[in-house]
């Protein structure tokens, strides 16, 4: 852990990535159970054949025009599709170097993202990546192989290198919206969707982004904070700064202290409402634990001894 992330980190993450799932049943205390039918959808099926009825067979099957030209009754067979695609899209802006803890914000995100994808592969989908930063948006298309997680992992730890407190890139709250929209031109319908970032930039163009996208496929939001989003030391200093311009906090000021947490709570509520607002669960990861461990917590399976594959 630290403020970067190593290859060899995430390809041994595979061996991590189990007692957890992103397809329906969830766990009754998941944060992913009871979503309505149309959405968790599953593998789907496809029609592979019309034949003549059997005694036994479901009537829901049944072909009533073929039915009603051949004068007997007649059945549509459907055999189970072999996957379903997962696209895993991974924030590597500045905004994410920063952790107070553990990691920053930047080495979870990409835990997050080896976990999913080792999972999806584990399951048998297809997996493929966007991996963003605040200038550059990385796309690899989904496949079922090892090699194209290891594309994902290494673009990702690329990125992740990139990042440094003397970098002259500028924060770009807009890239989060942009890769929302590249998201919904390659995920159209029946996708499983990963959103792996801090989300900064969230605002109202974001919201009616993700209604767009949850609409005909399955959006989950790694919604990757800090613990001093939430609980701000009543002394010390810290020294922010946006590439540009940097400011020294005095935490020690009520007043200051008060009017930060209060913004923070503001922008932390209006993410963690996506689930009721446009349908899309929000899993909060925090930067002072093992991504590994609170994702399993979140999708209803807390001890890992206990997963099962």
């Amino acid at each position: 852990m630290g403020a970067y992330v190593e290859l060899e980190s995430l390809v041994n993450l595979q061996y991590e990535a189990r007692g957890f799932s992103f397809l329906p049943r969830q766990p009754i205390h998941s944060l992913l159970s009871g979503r309505h039918s149309s959405h968790m959808r599953g593998r789907g099926l496809d029609f592979e054949e019309l034949r003549a009825y059997l005694p036994g067979d479901d009537i829901r099957t049944m072909d009533w025009h073929v039915t009603a030209r051949m004068q007997r009754p007649f059945v549509r067979v459907f055999t189970e599709e072999r996957d379903r695609p997962a696209l895993i899209a991974v924030d590597q802006r500045m905004n994410m170097f920063f952790g107070s803890r553990i990691s920053t914000k930047s080495v979870i995100a990409a835990d997050i993202a080896a976990l999913a994808a080792w999972r999806v592969f584990h399951q048998g989908d297809r997996i493929g990546a966007l991996l963003f930063n605040d200038a550059d948006i990385e796309e690899i298309k989904p496949h079922r192989s090892r090699s194209t997680i290891l594309h994902i992992l290494e673009k990702c730890v690329e990125q992740n290198h990139a990042l440094h407190a003397e970098s002259s890139a500028r924060t770009n709250s807009g890239m989060l919206n942009e890769i929302l929209r590249r998201v919904s031109r390659i995920a159209q319908h029946d996708f499983t969707i990963l959103l792996i970032s801090d989300f900064e930039g969230a605002d109202t163009v974001t919201d009616n982004l993700l209604l767009r996208l949850s609409e005909h496929n399955d959006v989950i939001a790694a919604f990757v904070y800090d613990p001093l989003a939430v609980q701000l030391p009543t002394a010390g200093e810290l020294v922010v700064s946006d590439g540009d311009l940097q400011i020294e906090l005095q935490f020690g000021r009520e007043r200051l202290r008060k009017s930060l947490l209060d913004a923070s709570n503001r922008r932390i509520q209006n993410i963690l409402s996506w689930k009721t607002k446009v349908d899309v669960p929000v899993l909060p990861i925090s930067t002072a634990e093992d991504a590994g461990t609170q994702i399993r917590h979140l999708l209803g399976r807390a001890v890992a001894a206990r997963a099962r594959v």
